[in-house]
């Protein structure tokens, strides 16, 4: 015969009365009685409080009722949660008032507030937001001496105007590298340099005018895009007028059959963002055949190509028709959004338009980087510092995922063949309530929900996405375990 939670409180939790009243409904008068527990002192420190399904049975309230009301506990401090240990009241939580003195100090009433508080003023402690690589880990050595023989082997003429289109010495050289290492076809006077992805699309789309939506860019929308993405990228693009059409998406990639009369289509085939995975073979060349026929254009960003640990390399989109997709790439994730260096390959009826938009003089991309990375590149540092990065990444989502293996085994963990994050599928309803959690604790995450795009035809899923590139090497094993120590129990 199952035990009941009252008679079996030794092992799972508390036995504990709990009334469950006043406004807000059943979710904020528990939050409120728990709370009472703890500042009466009749929930003491450490105490283990019951599992949500065995405290949701006796209360005869919903489970996810429960749950949600530790999490919230959980974020404002009053509570810990770890797995294999349950959910139990803080150690720093004091009562109320308890009219003791003892040998410690202070009265005890003295404390009102959880201890974990003021972490939140502090910042984060712990920072596993995605988009950036590890700071410390910058080739100093070798970028300095690029950037110095860059500097004294320059012509006289690279210390005037900057050309709109790039230094002729970066983009002879990417044009070799990205041949070599993406399956790139292009000549130099296809690309043209920019200072990143957004202003990539900045010089594309052009803003709003009054002939029409998108009618100030090279483009014009509608644009597809995949129905998870950079939330800043869809601000950009509705602020320049140009309306965006979410295309579902499936462990295949984005479901590009769902392409009608856009104009163009935003795609990330070797790496989807956030979700993972590459673009399938028959849908890279369903969305090439698309364009094809209808007169459009691709735009391929290969944010993070260079990074791929479980799987072949996925070659560039572009390679299979130059003429119909852009490619845009930068050195954000292999190296540092610090220098703020892009470039776009373009199909030959783009290049002027593009320069155009830019203006007659470099206005973004600093000549004197543009040089230093031409050298960085063509003397193989910058080979060497991604296969050595792309070591230490892997590594690095090696022991997130033993992690999670040992402490939160419930937490399913995908994405994880490439890149420099990994998407945490979470309990449904538990997104909210674990990100505040982080907060109260230190670390610094993106929910999943934030990328998904306002008109998305897909189902909302909880979710965390966990950049594990960010921290440094030394601190890496601490954030680790304060992430595990905020995921909601099984």
């Amino acid at each position: 015969m199952t035990e009941s939670w009252v008679n079996s409180a030794e092992r799972i939790g508390a036995d504990l009365h709990l009334e469950l009243s006043g406004p807000g409904g059943r979710r904020a008068a528990l939050i409120r009685a728990l709370r009472d527990a703890v500042r009466g002192g009749r929930l003491a420190p450490g105490t283990r409080l019951p599992p949500y399904r065995s405290l949701a049975a006796d209360l005869g309230v919903a489970r996810n009722t429960v749950a949600d009301a530790y999490a919230e506990l959980v974020a404002e401090g009053w509570l810990t949660a770890r797995q294999g240990s349950g959910t139990r009241v803080a150690a720093g939580v004091l009562p109320v008032s308890s009219g003791r003195r003892g040998n410690a100090g202070p009265p005890r009433h003295a404390v009102r507030t959880p201890v974990q508080a003021p972490l939140r003023a502090q910042g984060p402690r712990h920072d596993l937001r995605q988009g950036s690589p590890d700071a410390s880990a910058f080739p100093r050595a070798a970028w300095t001496a690029s950037y110095r023989r860059a500097v004294q082997e320059a012509p006289s003429e690279a210390f005037g105007p900057g050309d709109p289109a790039g230094r002729r010495e970066l983009r002879e050289t990417l044009t070799e590298y990205l041949a070599r290492a993406r399956g790139v076809r292009t000549e130099p006077d296809r690309i043209v340099i920019c200072s990143g992805f957004a202003h990539a699309l900045r010089l594309l789309f052009g803003r709003g005018t009054r002939e029409g939506p998108g009618g100030g860019g090279v483009l014009r929308g509608p644009l597809g895009v995949e129905a998870f993405g950079l939330g800043f990228h869809r601000e950009l693009l509705a602020a320049a007028g140009v309306r965006t059409v979410p295309l579902p998406l499936d462990e295949d990639g984005a479901r590009v059959e769902g392409l009608g009369r856009e104009r163009a289509v935003l795609l990330t085939p070797a790496h989807q963002f956030p979700t993972g995975g590459p673009l399938h073979p028959e849908r890279r060349a369903a969305v090439i055949d698309w364009a094809r026929a209808r007169g459009a254009v691709v735009l391929e960003d290969d944010y993070d190509g260079e990074f791929r640990y479980d799987r072949r390399p996925v070659g560039a989109l572009q390679g299979l028709d130059p003429d119909r997709v852009i490619y845009i790439g930068s050195v954000s994730k292999s190296l540092s959004p610090a220098l703020r260096l892009g470039w776009m390959v373009l199909p030959q009826r783009y290049v002027e338009p593009v320069l155009t938009a830019k203006g007659e003089r470099e206005a973004w991309a600093s000549v004197l980087d543009q040089l230093a990375l031409a050298d960085f590149i063509a003397g193989g540092s910058y080979d060497r510092h991604v296969r050595r990065m792309r070591q230490a990444y892997r590594r690095r989502r090696d022991r997130l995922v033993a992690a999670l293996a040992e402490h939160a085994p419930h937490i399913e963990v995908t994405g994880i063949a490439a890149g420099l994050h990994a998407v945490l599928r979470l309990p449904p309803g538990t997104e909210r309530s674990t990100l505040k959690a982080a907060v109260w604790q230190g670390v610094a995450l993106d929910g999943l929900a934030a990328f998904r795009h306002p008109r998305s035809p897909a189902a909302a899923v909880d979710g965390l996405v966990v950049g594990y590139a960010a921290p440094a090497e030394h601190a890496y094993g601490a954030a680790l375990e304060a992430l595990c120590g905020v995921l909601p129990p099984g």
